[in-house]
């Protein structure tokens, strides 16, 4: 199967204590944290694509352009709708919409890339293996 334009999924997520700007040091609110939203919104990314990928394949994200618009509480329930934008070889671009029970909470534009997961976990084993001089 090809990966194309127009691929989404929607994720749901209930808000914990360990997810808020108080617990993550971004801030001092319980809250749901701008990096954990972030977070939230590269799994629904990779999620709408993995079915499409080869064996030994994955996506790692590279770029994410978001605006946190409200506050979520604890213990509420939160939806990520990521839709896929454009997909030019290895690169996927995707436009990402968060919302709680109430209102729109964030919206992005996030960049993944394909990657062999093989490799990518050579090369990284290779640097944490590299000493400085």
């Amino acid at each position: 199967m090809e990966i194309q334009p127009g691929l989404q999924t929607e994720i749901e997520h209930v808000v914990t204590e360990q997810e808020t700007a108080a617990s993550y040091g971004s801030g001092l609110v319980p809250v749901l944290s701008t990096p954990h939203l972030i977070a939230l919104m590269e799994g629904a990314a990779r999620t709408a694509v993995a079915p499409y990928l080869a064996e030994g394949q994955t996506t790692v994200g590279t770029q994410v352009n978001m605006r946190h618009l409200a506050a979520t509480p604890v213990g509420m329930k939160v939806r990520i709708k990521a839709t896929l934008t454009e997909a030019r070889g290895r690169r996927l671009r995707f436009s990402v919409e968060a919302f709680d029970e109430v209102e729109k909470i964030g919206e992005a534009e996030h960049e993944r890339f394909i990657i062999d997961t093989e490799r990518f976990m050579r090369r990284v084993r290779e640097k944490a293996g590299a000493t400085s001089v």
